[in-house]
């Protein structure tokens, strides 16, 4: 089967820790043929099916030179994506503009007979942090609103919170507010934007200490281990991209509640793979887009996330 990864320049990856490599790596170890493009190489002409501009690629098992070209981007005519056995569609965030227009040009290549995960429209209609709103049984006390004065209430009410944009990732945009209420004005006017953005406010959770832990969903089900990503040197975001260390450790009972709770809901939707994130027993983000950690759990744990992920994938596939 020829799998085609729609991702982020291949020249980019961080390959000691990037999960989309992986998947590649244990793709075409299983015999799979791997081809990759991004986002901007799609195209849907008037009267034609949705192609893109595809390099084919072979992973070398070299670190310096990872991956060798076996057709390199626009040797060739653009190519169906309804060609591909399957397409995975892991273009990091932000969801803006341009990763939208892209879930419907891969959704129109689903009408003509592409398989995609996940699911385009499924990541649409889940923002991944607004989704948790759908499940208020794992969530904690959470506000999404555009108006000042409803934040001020919600610290009024619970002292200590956090504040974050909607479409922030890897922990950007994150602020805290004590009981004092320091800074929570500005603070306001920097993410609402004078009115016009909404934000996410939390209850601060402070089991956030023990880490805020990436409990992975493939299939529908969640993997045995987790990542607990643990602030530093302060810090109140255990994002690793902001320096949080990486713990893996098995599930708790609450998280693998969460995982079989949530898990067949999403895989119902289309959703192969998600990141559900948690801090002490609540659900704060839900992750479609392109959720990581495979390496680290692997690393640590010699639990084998990518097997699982080409399982579940060629399962779907009916391989």
């Amino acid at each position: 089967m020829n799998i085609l990864f729609v991702a982020d320049p291949l020249e980019s990856f961080k390959i000691h820790k990037d999960t989309t490599f992986v998947m590649m790596r244990e793709a075409q170890r299983r015999g799979h043929t791997i081809s990759a493009c991004e986002p901007q190489d799609l195209q849907w002409q008037t009267g034609g099916v949705v192609t893109a501009q595809v390099r084919d690629i072979h992973l070398t098992g070299d670190k310096a030179a990872w991956f060798s070209v076996a057709q390199p981007l626009f040797a060739g005519s653009p190519r169906a994506l309804r060609d591909f056995g399957a397409i995975i569609m892991r273009k990091d965030p932000p969801f803006d503009s341009e990763f939208f227009y892209a879930t419907h040009l891969l959704e129109q290549a689903e009408r003509e007979g592409a398989r995609v995960f996940n699911k385009p429209r499924a990541l649409r209609d889940h923002p991944e942090k607004l989704a948790i709103m759908e499940f208020p049984q794992f969530s904690g006390p959470t506000l999404v609103t555009r108006s000042a004065e409803a934040i001020k209430a919600f610290h009024a009410t619970h002292r200590d919170i956090i504040l974050k944009p909607l479409d922030g990732m890897g922990g950007m945009g994150i602020f805290r507010v004590k009981d004092d209420g320091l800074n929570l004005g500005g603070i306001i006017e920097t993410l609402n934007k004078d009115g016009a953005q909404s934000v996410m406010v939390q209850k601060f959770l402070p089991e956030i200490v023990l880490g805020d832990k990436r409990v992975l969903v493939i299939g529908g089900k969640p993997v045995p281990f987790c990542l607990a990503r643990i602030p530093q040197g302060g810090e109140v975001r255990g994002n690793l991209a902001v320096g949080g260390k990486g713990v893996a450790q098995p599930l708790s009972e609450r998280d693998r509640e969460i995982g079989e709770t949530l898990g067949p809901i999403l895989a119902a939707r289309g959703l192969l793979l998600v990141g559900v994130d948690v801090i002490g027993d609540c659900v704060t983000e839900i992750n479609v887009t392109s959720p990581t950690c495979f390496q680290e759990i692997f690393d640590q744990t010699g639990c084998d996330v990518a097997a699982l992920f080409i399982d579940a994938l060629e399962a779907a596939l009916k391989i």
